[in-house]
């Protein structure tokens, strides 16, 4: 099974645009220009890029949020509009940039709410349904606080706890926006660690990445996104070279291997 994008567009209007509004003349905001890519089981790939590349944008579209102008996105041959939203929810899960937890649940709840796809409107949660909750509770270390009011959990507590809502779908696809955003060094490794697992029991992982180095230990395949084009596209060590950094980032680094994982290191000094 694979989410694919195929030459996918995508624009803004000028409203989106600062000084829209001020009498000035603005052209469309390009989001996105002809982007493909494939998301298959098993595998994680890290999309990185500068600030307004549009990372964010091809998640939305991969994930049926947003609707290109351009192009198609595919899953499993059919086009995403043609299914409906519990049968695209079944296949992909999202966890989104700076994710809600609804209050006045338990953190089990929460979690629970990710079965939702599998019940359908009017259902009720069957062996199954509590099994797959379980595991995710146990996977992400939310058993000792699944009693817990979501309004008593950290930060990091509560990414974690979005992360099971997710892995609770069993879905095929997993696409997480920013999942280690505001996250302290130890809960950044754990979500990493949550999806390389994912990928090694067949899940197809995808995850937008501000931070390089992050995306080099994490991802099998790196795709770096600029202006809304695709500028490289392949293993993390043929994709975060000094080179393609510098002219992507406009940043001087220089590239170090620990066990042959790209080591990103800005280089303070200038060129």
């Amino acid at each position: 099974m694979s989410l694919v994008a195929e030459d996918v567009y995508v624009t803004y209007p000028p409203a989106h645009r600062p000084g829209a509004g001020r009498g000035l003349p603005q052209p469309e905001v390009r989001a996105l220009a002809g982007v493909s890519m494939a998301l298959e089981r098993g595998r994680c790939v890290a999309v990185v890029g500068p600030n307004g590349a549009g990372k964010s944008t091809l998640l939305a579209v991969m994930t049926g949020q947003l609707r290109a102008q351009g192009g198609r996105v595919l899953i499993d041959g059919r086009r995403l509009e043609e299914l409906d939203r519990f049968a695209l929810a079944r296949r992909v899960a999202v966890v989104e940039q700076n994710p809600v937890v609804p209050p006045g649940f338990t953190v089990a709840e929460v979690v629970a709410m990710g079965r939702t796809p599998h019940l359908g409107l009017f259902g009720s949660p069957s062996r199954v349904d509590g099994a797959a909750v379980e595991s995710a509770l146990a996977e992400t270390g939310l058993g000792g606080l699944a009693r817990r009011p979501v309004e008593k959990l950290s930060g990091g507590e509560s990414q974690r706890v979005v992360l099971a809502r997710a892995l609770a779908q069993e879905a095929d696809h997993l696409l997480l926006d920013e999942p280690t955003n505001h996250l302290d060094l130890r809960y950044q490794l754990d979500v990493l660690r949550f999806a390389r697992r994912a990928a090694a029991e067949g899940t197809a992982v995808l995850l937008v990445l501000h931070d390089l180095n992050l995306a080099a230990r994490v991802s099998d395949r790196v795709l770096m996104l600029q202006r809304g084009a695709v500028v490289a596209d392949g293993e993390p060590g043929e994709v975060l070279t000094a080179t393609t950094i510098g002219e992507v980032y406009g940043a001087h680094v220089a590239v170090l291997y620990d066990d042959g994982v790209p080591v990103i290191v800005p280089r303070l000094g200038g060129p």
